[in-house]
């Protein structure tokens, strides 16, 4: 089977990562959380508003 080296980088990383973190979810959490307060980016939430989208005016026209 081809083994990919970049594929294969990654999981390494992500294994010693996980390893110093002693594999605790909730560890590696608060540290990606820590990691983000830090990195001074902006964070963007992109979900929807409720109401935004809605042009429904709430009255129902019947078919004749």
């Amino acid at each position: 089977m081809f083994q990919d080296e970049i594929v294969e980088g990654i999981h390494r990383v992500r294994e010693e990562y996980s390893s110093s973190l002693n594999h605790d979810l909730k560890a590696i959490f608060a540290d990606l959380q820590k990691q983000q307060a830090e990195g001074g980016r902006e964070v963007v939430n992109l979900s929807r508003k409720p109401g935004l989208a809605t042009r429904w005016s709430g009255q129902v026209k019947e078919f004749v």
